[in-house]
C-alpha cells in the first residue's frame, strides 16, 4: 500500500451546513494520530482477506491527507457519476443548457465498441421508477437528481449521452483528477468485455469532492446545489453507517460484483468538514465490504473529531 502523507497546512474556504458551524472547533488531528489512524486501517483490511482497498482522507481545515493504496485505479463504478454532474451543472454555468430544458428520455443507446444499440433492463437499476417514462419529455434536472440520489443508469446514460463522456473526462482531469477516465454510460456489455471500462482512484475523487467542497468545481451556486443533491444520497449503508446518526454526508456510492465503493463530504458538529473516499474490491459479499467501510469511516471519525 502507498505510504500516508501529510501535505502542508492552509485555511479552509469550504462551506459548510449551518448546523455545523461552530466557533471553537476541535484540535486538528497531528501526524501522530494520522499514523495511528493509518495501522488501525490496515488492520481493519487485513481482517478481510483478499480484500482490496483504496483510502483516501482530506482534513479540508488543513489540506492535510492520509492515503492507503490512493493512486490505484478501480473499476469506478457508480462512482463516475459525480464527475457527469459536475459536467452538466458546468455546462449550466456557461449558458449551454438550461437545468429545467426537457429532452425525450430513451432507452437505446448506442456502445462505443461499435455504435450498435443496447438498452437497460430496470431490474438491473436501483431505480427502475424512470422506466414508466420513456418516451416523454423529463428535464435535466430531474434526470441529475435521480442519477445521483438513487444511482439510476437509465438517468446516467441519459445524461452522459448529450454530454459527451470525452467532455466529462477531461473536465475531471482539470481539475486535478489526473487518472480518471470516464468512456462511457452504464451497462455497455461490448464495452465492459473489450475492458473499455469507467475507471478512477480514491485519491482522483477525493479530488474531485474537495472541489465540489470549496466551490472549486463549479460556480458557487452550482457547488451548493451539488452537495445539496449529494446530501440527498438515499443508499446510506458504507461511510454514514459508521457515523453518528443525523452526522450530514453528501456522498455517492458505487457497486458492481464484488466491488464496494463510497465518496463523501463529511460534515461534523465541531470542526470543518474532511473528504473520505472508501474504494474496494475482491469482496464478493457486498454486506461484508459495507461493514469493513462503515468501521474504516467510524475510526476516521473518532480521530477527526477528538
Amino acid at each position: 500500500m502507498a505510504g500516508c502523507s501529510v501535505v502542508g497546512r492552509r485555511p479552509s474556504t469550504t462551506p459548510t451546513p449551518s448546523a455545523t458551524r461552530s466557533a471553537t472547533p476541535s484540535p486538528t488531528p497531528s501526524a501522530a494520530d494520522f499514523g495511528a489512524l493509518r495501522a488501525a486501517i490496515e488492520r481493519r483490511l487485513a481482517a478481510v482477506p483478499g480484500a482490496q482497498a483504496g483510502v483516501w482522507l482530506q482534513d479540508l481545515a488543513t489540506g492535510d491527507t492520509l492515503a492507503l493504496n490512493a493512486v490505484a485505479s478501480f473499476h469506478a463504478a457508480s462512482t463516475m457519476k459525480v464527475p457527469v454532474m459536475i459536467e452538466l451543472f458546468r455546462r449550466a454555468d456557461a449558458g449551454a443548457l438550461r437545468l429545467d430544458s426537457t429532452i425525450v428520455l430513451r432507452n437505446q443507446f448506442a456502445s462505443i465498441v461499435d455504435g450498435s444499440s443496447f438498452a437497460l433492463d430496470a431490474g438491473d437499476d436501483s431505480d427502475s421508477s424512470l422506466y414508466a417514462r420513456v418516451g416523454q419529455p423529463v428535464t435535466l434536472r430531474a434526470l441529475n437528481e435521480h442519477m445521483i440520489t438513487r444511482s439510476s443508469n437509465l438517468a446516467t446514460n441519459a445524461v452522459i449521452e448529450l454530454l459527451d463522456p470525452r467532455r466529462v473526462d477531461a473536465t475531471a482531469h482539470a481539475l486535478g483528477a489526473s487518472t480518471i477516465q470516464v468512456r462511457r454510460g452504464v451497462e455497455d456489455t461490448k464495452a465492459f468485455n473489450a475492458g473499455l471500462n469507467n475507471t478512477t482512484s480514491a485519491r482522483d475523487l477525493g479530488v474531485l469532492m474537495a472541489a465540489l467542497a470549496q466551490d472549486r468545481a463549479a460556480s458557487k451556486a452550482s457547488c451548493e446545489a451539488m452537495r445539496a443533491i449529494l446530501l440527498r444520497q438515499e443508499f446510506n449503508d458504507e461511510i454514514p453507517a459508521g457515523l453518528p446518526t443525523g452526522t450530514p454526508v453528501a456522498h455517492k456510492t458505487g457497486w458492481i460484483t464484488a466491488t464496494t465503493h463510497d465518496a463523501a463530504i463529511v460534515y461534523p458538529p465541531r470542526r470543518a468538514p474532511y473528504v473520505l473516499v472508501i474504494l474496494t474490491r475482491a469482496i464478493p459479499d457486498r454486506a461484508v465490504a459495507q461493514r469493513l467501510m462503515a468501521d474504516i469511516s467510524r475510526d476516521v471519525w473518532a480521530v477527526m473529531t477528538r
